[in-house]
């Protein structure tokens, strides 16, 4: 566990491994210990960084609105004060479009993406005032209610249980200001369809088959419409496959690493 002052906050990260450089940025409203078996995996033959995103974990709360953008930047920071250059660069959910922000920013710097049970469209009017009615409802009563009311669309009923504990742990963990900043300018996030159409670098789409937030339909849309990608479905997983199934997600992204070279 590391710290660094970024972009006028603490940022709280794991840093582990040597060879390339491999970025994995956490949904909402999680932390970085959703990586935890990436990070055990892949560390052993490439350099993982996983850091907590402003708001969550270990790292600065900043209440008010954080838009997409800013996460990207903070992304940046960090690589830039641990001396990386180039790096794959993957997210999942909030964090997938995170990830898109980021290559729309310092795409040039970034060799492979991965984006996991998201998508790219901007909220609809419905889905803005959604989100920032949610956002009062997690300043108001805290993480708890909520996250015992998602968990079973987080991750399949038929989860592990030790899974679904963590992931549980993780939502009430999160400071309520923190999230609901994140949920404010997720609310007004841009539209990134055209710029996959533009993505130069390859790239893995990633879904779990029993994804509620993010259908397989919506994976399968940005496969089309990215230049070069490979699609993985990963059966018996909902929303965080990665967890659910650590496995066949593992497998599917050491494969995507290998192409790389």
């Amino acid at each position: 566990m590391a710290y660094a002052e970024l972009n006028g906050i603490r940022i709280g990260y794991e840093d582990e491994g040597t060879g390339p450089a491999l970025v994995l940025v956490h949904g909402h409203p999680f932390d970085r210990s959703m990586w935890e078996p990436q990070r055990a995996e892949f560390s052993r033959d490439f350099r993982v960084i996983a850091a907590d995103l402003r708001g969550y974990g270990e790292s600065s709360v900043v209440p008010g609105r954080t838009p997409l953008d800013v996460f990207a930047a903070d992304v940046l920071a960090l690589v830039d004060h641990l001396g990386i250059e180039e790096f794959v660069l993957g997210g999942l959910s909030m964090g997938g479009q995170i990830v898109m922000d980021g290559y729309r920013q310092y795409g040039p710097r970034i060799r492979g993406l991965v984006l996991a049970d998201t998508f790219p469209a901007a909220e609809t009017e419905e889905g803005r005032a959604g989100r920032r009615a949610t956002a009062d409802r997690l300043v108001r009563e805290g993480l708890k209610p909520y996250a015992e009311e998602v968990l079973y669309k987080m991750v399949a009923p038929h989860a592990d249980p030790a899974v679904a504990d963590h992931v549980l742990r993780m939502m009430t963990g999160t400071d309520p200001e923190g999230a609901a900043a994140a949920l404010r300018g997720r609310a007004e996030r841009p539209d990134y369809r055209a710029l996959l159409t533009q993505v130069e670098c390859p790239a893995l789409v990633v879904v779990g088959r029993e994804d509620e937030y993010t259908p397989v339909a919506d994976a399968e849309a940005m496969h089309a419409a990215l230049p070069q990608s490979t699609l993985c479905v990963v059966e018996g997983a909902a929303h965080m496959p990665n967890l659910e199934k650590p496995a066949e997600f593992n497998a599917a992204l050491r494969t995507f690493l290998a192409s790389l070279g």
